[in-house]
């Protein structure tokens, strides 16, 4: 396992994290602390969670996930792992998380990070990351920008980066970063650092795989030149590029198949002839295709940790397993190929 410093910062992360989302609905406590353990000993020390987690969000379950990753934490030495989690904005409909928030104030943010830490049993976050961005944009498998909002955006970010700061200097949280945000959205955060002399983000985290790699086409600039890191979730694009649907698209428990209201995004008909080819590419070469998935993934410039999701600990290993293939020149380049022919079928 590579360990980094992500630019700017004192901050040594592994270059492949685990992400928690099923901690709390598909993946009981011991598993889920099977899988932490297993994680430390491989050399991942990068885990990352949410307040709204576990997925898919429910009143009943939420704030599950870090409840079950603190009574891990509380037996581990702090210093040798990187916590990082996300505050829930508006515009989501969780109402139940801090009576359905209007804003990410400084009041919402400080109340969500207290919760978090509390049920952490930290005294600190690593890295606390904006969930989603609280403007209206087609994310989670949304295409269309519809040009109607007519709020002062910018000022808007002042106020959150302002609110972050707070939270820094208070020594609750060591480093900030994005989620599911734009170029515009990135580069605004960024001016507004400069602009007020407060804390820069330093890494973003978006969805990037074979299926879905429209962050190539703004924010992979954005990362070269202003020194980011992206942390890149769902690298495996739902298990969808582990072929399990094509093998044994009838279990009950994986998660397309159990919660339903995925689907929209992953079973798009454009997915089925990109699979076939990624799918070709990976048996020409000798490799699964969740190896040819995470490989790629990992190859990219801009990418500073894979963070591998598990609902088992026995696929945890296989995805280990697979994250730590380095594809060939030649693997590459036929991926490029048939993402030209068939480009982000699952955004």
């Amino acid at each position: 396992m590579r360990i980094h410093h992500l630019p700017g910062t004192d901050l040594a992360i592994s270059d492949i994290g685990l992400g928690t989302m099923t901690f709390g609905e598909q993946t009981d406590e011991a598993c889920a602390h099977a899988q932490l353990d297993h994680a430390l000993a491989e050399g991942i020390n990068l885990f990352d969670m949410a307040e709204m987690y576990p997925v898919p969000g429910r009143a009943e379950t939420q704030g599950a996930t870090e409840t079950i990753v603190g009574q891990w934490l509380a037996r581990q030495a702090r210093d040798r792992v990187v916590i990082a989690t996300k505050v829930a904005g508006p515009s989501r409909g969780f109402h139940w998380i801090r009576g359905g928030p209007l804003a990410l104030d400084l009041a919402n943010m400080r109340a969500a990070l207290e919760a978090s830490l509390k049920r952490l049993r930290t005294d600190y976050v690593d890295l606390y990351q904006i969930h989603w961005p609280s403007r209206p944009l087609p994310i989670f498998g949304g295409t269309q920008y519809e040009a109607r909002d007519t709020a002062d955006r910018a000022e808007e970010i002042d106020e959150q980066l302002q609110a972050l700061a707070t939270l820094v200097r208070e020594g609750k949280v060591r480093y900030i970063g994005l989620s599911n945000e734009t170029p515009w959205g990135t580069l605004r955060f960024l001016d507004a650092a400069q602009r007020l002399g407060l804390p820069r983000i330093v890494t973003i985290q978006n969805a990037y795989n074979l299926l879905n790699r429209t962050f190539e086409s703004g924010l992979s600039e954005v990362c070269h030149r202003e020194r980011l890191g992206l942390l890149a979730y769902s690298p495996l694009a739902f298990g969808l590029l582990t072929g399990k649907y094509q093998t044994h698209g009838s279990d009950p428990q994986a998660r397309l198949n159990r919660f339903p209201e995925f689907g929209p995004r992953y079973r798009k008909a454009a997915i089925e002839p990109a699979m076939e080819g990624y799918a070709r590419i990976a048996e020409n070469f000798g490799l699964s295709l969740g190896a040819l998935a995470l490989g790629f993934v990992r190859s990219r410039f801009f990418t500073a940790s894979t963070l591998l999701g598990a609902r088992t600990l026995a696929q945890l290993k296989e995805d280990i397993m697979h994250a730590k293939v380095v594809l060939s020149p030649e693997a590459l380049a036929a991926i490029e190929e048939v993402h030209l022919r068939s480009p982000n079928p699952a955004p």
